[in-house]
């Protein structure tokens, strides 16, 4: 395969295709001298602009493309955003992959739900490990983040340079779950030299500092005690296993066990456990355990703190789980914070729990959420450790990326560059510069099958949500009369049972017998060109009468 660029032997190559410009569907590859590796290869949630697609993921044509020069997938860590396109794509681009244990877990657990998943080599990489594929050393450095076994990872290419590429962190100084942001290692990275850090935007835009898991426990702990007597239940990322840790502790401190509801929840216990985490905890409940145990006894920790509605939590505001059943003056906590996009779809659930006088409690009422993500004075205080002589902003909208990159200025970065997915960009020790572009896009899982977001059947859906469809059938005959009246379905514009709209729909039908009458005879014994003259005709109507341009279809018969 022919590189759509030249590539320098004394440069290293980094290629985003996800990730650069919205939050989730992080992946990422770097190459030097025709050979590459990926890191990560996550999924990102659609927003309600997609009607019928929930899953976005990164395009991995250029990726694909490679063949056996990509020598292997790297993940960072286990959150979807950066592993959950895996089971999806794999097949695609079918690189060995490498990851610690905690992270290795989570992705074989979700390959077994595959025909071909016992076929994709998994490689654990013991914590702090090394490993080297073709010309690129790979380190993995510990760093503090909401889930377990998260790294930055060094990469080094013998005669170029050192890149960081940070994956999602914090600096935690006393994180409940996982291990410190590894200083002595960062700040040794930097004495040694790092050419390139591409970097964590999520909070770019938010000063201070992100606060520690163990304060959020406290808070809990002091939160679950004001409502000794009533039902409490908490939603969180289902991932996010230092704040399960903590909600297990603040519990087990006013006497009361914990009940996981949702299928993620349980598919992380499970990869914990296996994984040597959560040893000094016993077994979660499920709620058929549960039921037995008054709701004084009891927490319920459950799936959907984004909103999603299939998840646990809408469905109990729902009134629609099998098992739990939300009383007035239950309390339901979001333990967690809105992912742009899916804020309306929480204020839905919130809507509907205010309306059964349940007590809703948000990080606004209580310090019961911190990011995993640094804010800027951990971005300033990681930079004097790392001294990077470029930084390249990623994972974030532009708006984060781009204060990413004047606060990195600010932190003496000799030259920032904001990528955007595609992009090539060449990193040398003279030189930090785009030279090229390659495949890229977003992806939607649509139903059973994974198409492009501008796939007809997705801007046919979005424009019949805002425009309505208008279906119109005509019969005619060889010389183009029509054998009867022509037939209009309006989905979204008319009510048919309505007297009225009735009405409207005879004026459209006499409107399109008479067009059609008076029709030229080279249209009316032409089928394309009747078709869209009854199309033209329709959706006119319809933008004269109703301010709308529906999705137009006409179905000619003719007999």
């Amino acid at each position: 395969m022919k590189q759509p660029f030249d590539m320098k032997d004394d440069a290293i190559y980094f290629v985003p295709l996800g990730g650069c410009g919205y939050f989730g569907s992080n992946m990422s590859l770097y190459g030097h001298r025709g050979k590459w590796i990926m890191v990560d290869c996550g999924m990102g949630f659609a927003d309600d602009t997609m009607p019928g697609v929930e899953i976005l993921l990164p395009d991995p044509g250029f990726a694909a493309s490679l063949g056996d020069k990509l020598l292997g997938l790297v993940i960072t860590h286990g959150h979807e955003d950066h592993i959950g396109a895996i089971d999806n794509l794999w097949l695609r681009f079918k690189a060995p992959i490498y990851a610690t244990k905690f992270t290795a877990e989570r992705i074989l657990q979700d390959l077994t739900e595959k025909t071909w998943g016992r076929d994709v080599p998994v490689h654990i990489v013991p914590s702090r490990g090394i490993i080297d594929l073709g010309p690129f050393n790979i380190e993995f450095v510990d760093v503090a983040h909401s889930i377990p076994e998260a790294n930055a990872l060094a990469i080094t290419v013998k005669d170029v340079g050192t890149i960081l590429h940070t994956g999602d962190w914090k600096i935690d100084p006393d994180p409940v779950i996982g291990a410190l942001t590894d200083q002595t290692r960062l700040r040794a990275l930097g004495d040694a030299g790092v050419l390139a850090l591409m970097g964590d935007s999520t909070n770019a835009m938010v000063p201070g500092r992100s606060g520690s898991e163990r304060t959020v426990e406290a808070a809990l702990t002091e939160l679950f005690g004001e409502f000794p007597d009533r039902a409490i239940l908490i939603s969180c990322f289902s991932t996010n296993l230092a704040r399960v840790h903590s909600i297990y502790t603040a519990a087990k401190a006013h006497g009361r066990q914990v009940c996981l509801v949702g299928r993620s929840l349980k598919k992380i216990e499970e990869v914990a456990r296996r994984s040597g985490y959560l040893k000094n905890i016993p077994p979660f409940l499920d709620y058929e355990e549960a039921d037995f145990l008054p709701v004084s006894q009891l927490v319920y920790i459950v799936t959907g703190s984004q909103g999603e509605p299939r998840a646990a939590l809408s469905r109990i505001s729902g009134d629609d789980h099998p098992a739990i059943e939300l009383r007035e003056d239950d309390v339901v906590i979001f333990s967690s914070r809105a992912i742009p996009g899916n804020t309306r779809a929480i204020d839905r659930i919130k809507n509907r729990l205010y309306a059964k006088n349940v007590q809703v409690v948000t990080d606004h009422d209580a310090p019961i959420h911190v990011s995993g993500h640094p804010y800027r004075e951990e971005l300033k205080e990681f930079y004097s450790w790392v001294r990077p002589k470029y930084i390249l902003p990623v994972h974030g909208e532009q708006m984060q990326m781009e204060k990413h990159a004047d606060l990195a200025a600010d932190c003496g970065a000799e030259k920032t560059l904001v990528p955007a997915n595609g992009q090539v960009i060449e990193i040398a020790p003279d030189r930090l510069q785009v030279v090229g572009e390659v495949q890229h896009g977003i992806l939607a899982i649509e139903g059973s099958r994974i198409v492009a977001i501008d796939h007809e059947a997705i801007l046919t859906r979005r424009r019949m949500m805002w425009n309505g469809s208008a279906i119109v059938t005509a019969v005619v005959n060889a010389k183009g009369v029509l054998a009867a009246p022509p037939k209009l379905t309006a989905l979204g514009l008319l009510d048919e049972a309505s007297a009225a709209d009735q009405a409207v729909i005879a004026v459209l039908v006499d409107e399109l017998t008479d067009k059609v009458a008076a029709a030229d005879k080279s249209i009316r014994l032409n089928d394309d060109a009747l078709t869209e003259m009854i199309r033209v005709t329709t959706r006119r109507f319809f933008a004269e009468h109703f301010d709308r341009k529906p999705q137009t279809r006409v179905h000619l018969i003719r007999i």
